[in-house]
């Protein structure tokens, strides 16, 4: 069994790693459904408890793989999924809907996907405390939510979770959001940990991301974006071949090594893949080691924009500020 981390306040432990269902739904090209589901159930045998979906994956599909897979191991897993507006009502109705296609009476983590620019978050997040009070949700999280407003929805109900991207190739919330989720007792759940595949040394050249693959609308996968990040690996394919693992298990034994605080959130489609990133568990850096992929990974490093352009603005966004009640 791998070692575990505190989840928000409470007293919910969860594997160091956790496990990311997106790919459940395709968005990586190809995906084999049975091998999700053991993949899930490999996970959770192993000690990886929090599996993270969202009702976007997929429309429901990701989330009905997810309950499938844990139906039988429920005592083990720590369930997230996202909701993806932040409206009292969407959200009443999501729940709902997720509920439904995991086949669970409740949800342990439920997340605000995205920050809605139209809702205060004290709106969003009221109702998702109702959800808490009611039995559908044990804990709430945010993702790639701004400083503010992750301030002001913890002041409206306790917040246990924010998941942000964060690699080698993306150390921007080393700054400001590390010490924040941690002054407030949240736990920082690292998503695209291996930068979509880019920091498995698996991809090369845009020929390498398959047909139908949502990477190739990203502008870091593209021409010269591609090219200058792919050349930057060198010194993590070095680590690697010295310590004689995988470039992968380095880099996310570099974000287990970077805070107690951080949980790192890895696709894993198949059971095998599972097996590969526990190896991270078992990588010991030193300081010096630390402070040396730093130097080769310098915050801002990456080429080209982490999302299509038109996407951007939800990213780090802040909610807009709670209207006072219109005058009877």
């Amino acid at each position: 069994m791998i070692d575990t981390r505190r989840l928000g306040q409470g007293e919910v432990r969860v594997g160091a790693i956790a496990l990311g269902a997106m790919g459940f739904a395709g968005w990586y090209g190809g995906a084999d459904d049975e091998a999700g589901v053991r993949a899930i159930q490999r996970a959770l045998d192993e000690g990886i408890t929090l599996i993270d979906t969202a009702e976007v994956y997929g429309r429901g599909k990701s989330e009905a793989m997810v309950g499938r897979a844990v139906r039988d191991r429920r005592e083990r897993a720590v369930v997230a999924t996202k909701a993806s507006q932040g409206s009292p009502a969407y959200l009443r109705e999501a729940i709902d809907r997720s509920l439904k296609h995991l086949g669970l009476d409740y949800v342990d983590l439920y997340y605000l996907h995205r920050v809605d620019a139209e809702v205060a978050i004290e709106d969003s997040v009221g109702a998702m405390a109702e959800m808490v009070r009611a039995g559908k949700v044990r804990a709430i999280g945010l993702s790639e939510a701004g400083p503010e407003t992750i301030r002001r929805a913890h002041a409206t109900h306790p917040i246990a979770a924010l998941q942000t991207e964060y690699s080698l190739l993306q150390r921007e919330p080393e700054f400001e959001l590390f010490p924040l989720t941690r002054s407030l007792g949240i736990t920082f759940v690292a998503y695209s940990p291996l930068h979509r595949g880019l920091l498995t040394g698996r991809i090369r050249t845009p020929a390498d991301i398959p047909d139908g693959d949502w990477r190739g609308k990203v502008p870091r996968f593209q021409g010269a974006n591609l090219a200058a990040n792919v050349a930057r690996l060198a010194p993590l394919e070095a680590m690697a071949t010295k310590k004689g693992v995988s470039m992968s298990s380095v880099a996310l034994a570099w974000i287990l090594r970077k805070s107690e605080n951080v949980v790192p959130l890895v696709g894993m489609g198949r059971p095998e893949n599972v097996d590969r990133n526990l190896e991270a568990m078992r990588v010991r850096l030193d300081e010096a080691e630390v402070t040396a992929l730093d130097a080769a990974f310098p915050v801002g490093c990456a080429a080209g924009l982490r999302y299509p352009e038109e996407a951007m603005a939800s990213l780090g966004r802040e909610a807009p500020p709670k209207r006072a009640p219109a005058p009877r």
